[in-house]
């Protein structure tokens, strides 16, 4: 009995024992399940609260628009277009046709490989947002929604709007503009400049959706506005940069040039009203290269050669050479020279020279141009006749000290301070001589005409204005102003003078000298009938370029010269070809920039007396009149008139009525209602001398309209024409033809 209790108080106390154990266990299993609920409350609570938000919102962006850049008339040289991000929710395909369906009519309509796209859409199977295309047109766009609302496929496939650049001109002012990258920030030109006001803030959509993706009814939809960015209103004119691109195309392909530059500018303000680079590029298209670059790539034997020389032509390409390539101005430099001589009273205008074609300081010796040499000069025949040897005296009775001084007054030791980025800027010792380091007398005498500073096209264009303008040196600039979308003003560009650079008397009587080498000097190609225009012609050699030589042409001139409103800047880098002289091949671009853009800024011609006797007169009104009356009018001019037709009354005329036209000229006159009229192909006038021209026009039943250098001595040709040869024209039609003096030096 005592042994029954014994084991019974045994069983009792392991019971008991295992008893509390468990009760032990339950309490630290509880401790435990509080103090992991604390944690995740309290201390993780925030974290797991933001990522059940983040799966139950979807939260999408609201575009903002980029700014976009207008010219001065307005009219869009870059913006932002509306696109489209196709995308699909693949966790909603149910089974593989529903699959094929999808991946059929994405890849098809979206033009993407439909094998990768199927990869692509498997591994992401469980996911509810998936980017299947970005940048979709909207046609492209609008057909995709089609389907898959025909398809039954709206609640897996969908759409999201979206932006992308885009430049209605593209290479119109390219290398001026620049261009965005993929993320739509700016890479260079303007859009690089300006990136941060340009960018506009993209705003955003939160939306409650379930866990499939799918949106839910909810109040909780919140949306964070996108706010536009700045928009520029530029200087730059559409048809200033349109006229300018066209003849610095046609002097680089005319000259086989590597590159040509050419700068138009507001003379008393320092607005640029046209900038271009050629070759250029495409900004739509920026880094597809030349197909002349492309070529000269694919000859190369390596990879490694191949990806360097074609990141070296992007680069080339993209750079914009106005503002940032320095060259020797050569002659072009002597404007400045004689407007500090005269200025600092080195010399006056009647100071006398007489050039014998050379002329010896220490132990250099100059020769000009002319090997007989000028005979009696003054500074206006410096100028006129571009004299070497003159423009070294000049410089030695300048001396170091007040030539550097206007050197740099001038603004050729500085940046201009254009708004735009990657201007040059000039280095002491290396782009030109400064007496703190590297001028010397012998240097003096290279400079003085132009051969040993180097300057950029758009200092250039900055000192002949401040010559036109009255002697103050302007800021040039591009932006005219910042606007919001509704139009109100931001930001306006005031012009900005630097300095007084010498006084209005110095700069009217340098202009007149200016006038002068247009008239009858170097810069005689550059002269436009009924225009005072006012230059400079510059020919300068390159030095270890190449084993041959190689030689930058040059022109910077004003018009009209009396109150001077466009300064033009050409440079045209190695020409090859007999002609490679400022005046025989940069001044005539110059003449065809001002002679159309004079005209459409409304600054009305006023001819000479001369002039009159050779222009174009405007076309007698003969509708209406008898043949035999026509005839008879018609007579006591020079007008040939052909008429076509067997009625008795003229019903039309060409040229019409008013229209200017040469005083000996063609005029048809059509004698029946509805007849077809009478065409004839355009010659080719190339080489040929005025009068020679002008026979020919006649002969085809053709009026030239005649624009460029003189009107009468042979030695002036025709270089370039408004219609190519073989162009097909109505009889009595008018075609512009540009003539230029041949041979002219500097």
């Amino acid at each position: 009995m005592a042994a029954i209790n014994d084991g019974m108080k045994r069983t009792s106390l392991s019971a008991r024992r295992a008893v509390l154990g468990l009760y032990i266990v339950l309490a630290v299993f509880l401790v435990g399940l509080i103090g992991r609920l604390g944690y995740l409350t309290i201390i993780k609570g925030d974290d797991y609260r933001r990522l059940a938000e983040d799966q139950q919102y979807n939260d999408s962006v609201l575009s903002s628009l980029r700014g976009t850049i207008y010219d001065s008339e307005m009219n869009v040289l870059a913006q932002t277009a509306s696109v489209w991000r196709i995308q699909i929710n693949p966790s909603k395909i149910e089974d593989d046709k529903e699959m094929g369906v999808v991946v059929d009519g994405l890849s098809t309509i979206l033009e993407l490989d439909a094998a990768k796209l199927r990869e692509k859409i498997e591994k992401n199977k469980k996911y509810g947002y998936l980017i299947v295309k970005n940048e979709v047109e909207y046609k492209q766009m609008s057909a995709m929604i089609q389907f898959a609302k025909e398809n039954k496929v709206a609640d897996i496939i969908f759409s999201e709007p979206d932006t992308k650049r885009y430049y209605p001109d593209g290479t119109l002012a390219s290398t001026v503009i620049g261009f965005t990258g993929t993320d739509g920030n700016g890479l260079y030109g303007l859009e690089y400049y300006y990136d941060s006001s340009l960018t506009g803030v993209d705003g955003k959509i939160f939306t409650l959706r379930d866990a499939r993706a799918n949106e839910l009814d909810s109040n909780n939809k919140i949306i964070y506005e996108a706010k536009n960015g700045e928009n520029y209103v530029l200087t730059l004119n559409n048809e200033v940069q349109t006229v300018l691109r066209s003849a610095c195309l046609t002097a680089l392909e005319d000259n086989q040039a590597d590159n040509v530059y050419g700068i138009v500018m507001n003379t008393k303000t320092g607005a640029i009203l046209g900038m271009c680079n050629v070759p250029d590029y495409n900004s739509n298209d920026p880094f597809t290269i030349s197909e002349k670059a492309q070529a000269e790539i694919d000859a190369l034997e390596t990879d490694e050669e191949k990806n360097a020389a074609y990141s070296n032509a992007q680069q080339l390409q993209w750079k914009n050479k106005a503002i940032a390539d320095f060259y020797y101005p050569g002659s072009v430099y002597k404007v400045f020279l004689v407007a500090g001589a005269m200025e600092e009273g080195a010399i006056d205008e009647n100071t006398s020279y007489t050039c014998h074609g050379t002329i010896t300081v220490g132990d250099r010796t100059v020769k000009d141009y002319n090997p007989i040499g000028h005979g009696a000069e003054t500074p206006l025949t410096l100028l006129v006749n571009s004299c070497n040897t003159f423009s070294v005296y000049v410089g030695q009775r300048m001396g170091i000290s007040l030539f550097y001084k206007y050197f740099e007054a001038f603004g050729f030791t500085e940046k201009t301070g254009i708004d735009l980025p990657g201007e040059g800027s000039p280095v002491a010792g290396v782009t030109y001589h400064s007496p703190e380091i590297s001028f010397t007398n012998s240097n003096l005498v290279s400079v003085s005409f132009g051969q040993s500073n180097q300057v950029t096209p758009m200092q250039v264009a900055a000192a002949i204005s401040a010559v036109g303008n009255g002697g103050k040196l302007m800021t040039p600039h591009i932006v005219s102003k910042t606007i919001d979308d509704s139009g109100n003003t931001i930001r306006e560009t005031k012009p900005e003078v630097k300095r007084q650079v010498i006084s209005a008397t110095t700069a009217a009587t340098v202009t007149s000298y200016m006038e002068e080498v247009v008239k009858r000097g170097t810069g005689a190609n550059a002269y436009v009938a009924g225009y005072h225009v006012a230059g400079k012609t510059g020919t300068s050699e390159k030095t270890g370029i190449t084993d041959t030589k190689a030689y930058i042409a040059s022109f910077a001139g004003f018009a009209p010269a009396d109150d001077p409103e466009i300064t033009v800047v050409i440079v045209i880098d190695n020409p090859k070809g007999a002609r490679y002289s400022g005046g025989d091949i940069a001044a005539p671009v110059a003449g065809e920039v001002f002679s159309r853009i004079l005209p459409t800024m409304g600054i009305e011609p006023t001819y000479t007396d001369s002039e009159l006797a050779k222009l174009s007169e405007p076309a007698p009104d003969m509708v209406g009149k008898t043949v035999g009356e026509a005839k008879a009018e018609l007579s006591g001019t020079e007008h040939v008139v052909r008429v076509i037709g067997s009625g008795d009354t003229v019903v039309a005329q060409s040229p019409e009525a008013g229209r200017t036209t040469p005083a000996n000229g063609v005029i048809v006159l059509y004698t029946e209602d509805n007849t077809e009229k009478e065409t004839a192909l355009v010659p080719d006038f190339n080489g040929l001398t005025v009068s020679q021209a002008n026979q020919m026009a006649v002969n085809r039943g053709f009026n030239i309209r005649i624009s460029g250098s003189s009107f009468s001595t042979d030695s002036v040709v025709a270089y370039k024409q408004e219609y190519a040869e073989g162009t097909e024209l109505e009889l009595g039609s008018i075609i512009t033809v540009y003539f230029r003096t041949s041979g002219i030096s500097d």
